[in-house]
């Protein structure tokens, strides 16, 4: 089943979760107020889960909290609103800061995204160049596709060396090195191959990726880019970054319909078939 979205999450806990702690704690609404932005900052900073188990776990743990305040003070009983900057005092620090969108200052560095067991995230994508022997160096706990979809990415560069602006003779004195931050975490799949392409291409002509821009999609070594999974779970975290745009496969066009209406009204949406539309959507003119 996929994952709830954040918004699904906020309704589920105004209508279902926070209700049913209260009776549990034998509190009514008049005695305690938690406001939509402090359960969306409750939602993004606390749990980290596909369902919301643990959401339930800590509106528990605030309403506890709230409940012993409240008989402990004597006479009239006080009516308590939680804000947002307030959860700090009940649940310690955040457990969870999600990666936020950055301007792209440097060349080869591209956004991708990523399907996770919890839902969706964004995925930066680095790659840098050196002296060397035309070797490519992986880094970032990749697994074995991930790896293979890099060396494709070099593989289809190469091959267009020229059409692209690319020097290919000086790549092989070159080494290449592609790394993917948050090394304690592994990664795999084809999905970031489109991402990784878009990295290169940036180091090797120069040219900025476009910072409000994110995209997903295996490719070929003929350049295609192909269908990948998650498409939902990307789009939101593309959306929860407040990125503009995303670049999505042809193929997964029939997807963008599980998208909800109010993400897609924030997004614009390119399908792609090959590397060629990619790159002149991914980077900015030289």
């Amino acid at each position: 089943m996929p994952s709830y979205t954040a918004a699904e999450k906020l309704q589920i806990a105004k209508r279902h979760l926070l209700p049913r702690q209260l009776e549990e704690h034998g509190l009514k609404k008049k005695h305690l107020r938690i406001p939509d932005n402090t359960l969306r900052r409750l939602i993004q900073d606390y749990t980290r889960e596909a369902g919301v188990r643990n959401l339930e776990r800590e509106i528990g743990s605030l309403v506890r909290k709230a409940a012993r305040k409240i008989v402990s003070t004597e006479g009239i009983h006080p009516a308590i609103t939680i804000l947002p900057e307030d959860l700090k005092d009940y649940l310690g620090a955040p457990r969870f800061q999600s990666e936020l969108a950055e301007k792209l200052k440097e060349y080869g560095i591209a956004i991708g995204l990523a399907w996770t067991p919890v839902g969706g995230d964004i995925l930066f994508i680095e790659a840098t160049r050196m002296p060397g022997k035309g070797r490519l160096i992986l880094t970032g706990s990749l697994g074995d596709v991930m790896k293979e979809s890099a060396q494709t990415a070099l593989s289809y560069l190469r091959s267009q060396a020229e059409r692209i602006g690319i020097d290919a003779e000086g790549m092989e004195k070159q080494d290449l090195h592609i790394h993917v931050p948050a090394g304690a975490t592994p990664k795999d799949g084809p999905s970031a191959g489109s991402a990784i392409v878009v990295a290169l291409a940036s180091l090797l002509t120069r040219r900025l990726v476009r910072s409000d821009v994110a995209m997903t999609g295996e490719i070929s070594l003929r350049g295609r880019i192909l269908p990948v999974g998650g498409i939902k779970e990307k789009v939101l975290a593309a959306a929860r970054v407040r990125l503009k745009q995303v670049i999505l496969p042809e193929e997964n066009r029939k997807d963008w319909n599980e998208v909800p209406q109010e993400v897609r009204e924030k997004l614009a949406v390119h399908f792609v078939k090959h590397v060629s539309q990619l790159i002149p959507l991914a980077l900015n003119p030289k």
